[in-house]
């Protein structure tokens, strides 16, 4: 048993011990999900919960559970930590694969997070890479699986214009020379634009509609600027880039880690899924789904949910009194970060609407998300509860991990893909 397993299981018998002081006693709090949800008072943890299932995968053959009419197959298999999605014109699937590396280990906790975080096959050796997934004859399976891009510095978002490749590297965006005949890139990268890199490390692209404009999220650094919000400025942001020149402004602000984005159709609308800060008890703050306005701040660090303020963090009232709410919680520490719009009847029994992919918690004494779930929408707003479109990612004593749902896209052939981290594969989704 190597040193970081040992403190890993160290670990978890104090945060054991911690969670079962929070939860004696305690009343339960209801999950915060919905755009009026009842958000519980903040109760400041000394010591953060930290409780993270080991990662296993799912045995061979074994699928997460689709909800009733849907099923579920293995469009791909033996991935190395995939994240993020992107359809191609000619059909084929790219998938980065990448993952946390560990740094900047200053304190026990530190250690015990990092320890914790491998345990979980949260942090370890980046692949670095995108793999190209081809479904040639049309069964539902990628029949192919093959390099399209090595030698990237944790790259997550991808997107195309003509015949440029865009990726979305923890340190900025590189482009490549893309041939449509092909479908290969080639030449080396130029980078056109910089972010900092590590912390919450993701860089999730989208384009708008005519391609003129290049939309990325940029994560904080730290939980709440712990480090100095010297090293958080340019950071919890979502960018608007000038895909021509790099040229890049902040669209909005607040946003602790905005990850996927998508556009509303009915009211052309950008909407983004955010990661809240930790520390303040398992449903407070609420992850969330909002829209997202131009020049709009969503209240990091000073405040969450609003206006509610976090007195962790030294204020400026200033902008706390323009922080805009949040359009819809999405549960505590969900993890929510990927997402995508599904058009009415993309899956039987589902309304127009966005999926969420919620990777889970490692920092509640009941664990959360673990799941794939749809929100309803109705006039450009969400319209009701969430629904279950994938489970059984999470074993049901919480202990291991079978799967840890990330991105999520439309697949060529109309299916849902999602892309899980843990089981290393891609899931296709489809009416039973």
């Amino acid at each position: 048993m190597g040193m970081s397993e040992i403190v890993a299981k160290g670990v978890a018998m104090v945060g054991g011990a911690a969670i079962m002081m929070r939860r004696f006693g305690a009343t339960t709090d209801k999950p915060a999900f919905g755009p009026e949800a009842d958000v519980p008072e903040a109760k400041a943890q000394g010591i953060m919960t930290l409780k993270m299932p080991t990662a296993q995968g799912f045995a061979p053959g074994k699928t997460p559970n689709a909800a009733p009419g849907l099923k579920v197959n293995a469009f791909a298999t033996g991935l190395d930590h995939p994240r993020w999605m992107e359809v191609m014109p000619n059909g084929d699937v790219l998938v980065a694969e990448a993952m946390s590396t560990p740094g900047g280990i200053r304190t026990p906790f530190d250690y015990a997070i990092v320890a914790t975080m491998k345990r979980a096959k949260a942090t370890g050796v980046s692949a670095n890479r995108i793999t190209r997934l081809s479904d040639a004859d049309g069964d539902g399976i990628a029949e192919t699986q093959e390099t399209f891009l090595t030698g990237l510095n944790q790259p997550f978002g991808m997107a195309l214009k003509g015949e440029t490749f865009y990726v979305g590297n923890t340190d900025g965006i590189v482009t490549y020379n893309y041939d449509p005949a092909t479908g290969n890139v080639s030449g080396e990268g130029k980078k056109i634009t910089d972010f900092k890199p590590n912390g919450h490390w993701t860089r999730s692209l989208l384009f708008n509609g005519d391609k003129s404009k290049l939309y990325a999220g940029v994560g904080s650094l730290s939980n709440i600027g712990d480090k100095g919000m010297d090293l958080e400025e340019g950071r919890a942001a979502i960018y608007e880039v000038n895909p021509e020149t790099g040229d890049a402004r902040i669209f909005a602000g607040g946003l602790r880690n905005a990850v996927g984005t998508a556009w509303e159709p009915t009211t052309g609308a950008l909407w983004t899924v955010v990661n809240e800060r930790d520390g303040l008890g398992d449903e407070t703050p609420p992850d969330y789904l909002t829209s997202v306005q131009d020049g709009g701040f969503y209240g990091w660090p000073y405040c969450y949910w609003g206006q509610t303020v976090d007195d962790r963090v030294e204020q400026d009232p200033a902008l706390v009194a323009t922080a805009i709410k949040p359009d819809y919680a999405l549960g505590g520490h969900t993890a929510s970060l990927g997402l995508c719009w599904m058009p009415e009847g993309t899956l039987p029994g589902f309304p127009d609407g966005m999926v969420v992919g919620q990777h889970g918690s490692w920092n509640r004494s009941t664990l959360s998300g673990y799941a794939v779930i749809f929100v309803p929408f109705e006039d450009g707003k969400p319209s009701g509860p969430p629904r279950d479109i994938l489970k059984g990612f999470l074993a049901p004593d919480e202990k291991v991990s079978y799967g840890r749902p990330v991105g999520v896209c439309i697949g060529p052939d109309g299916s849902l893909l999602v892309a899980d981290d843990v089981a290393d594969a891609i899931w296709r989704v489809t009416g039973a």
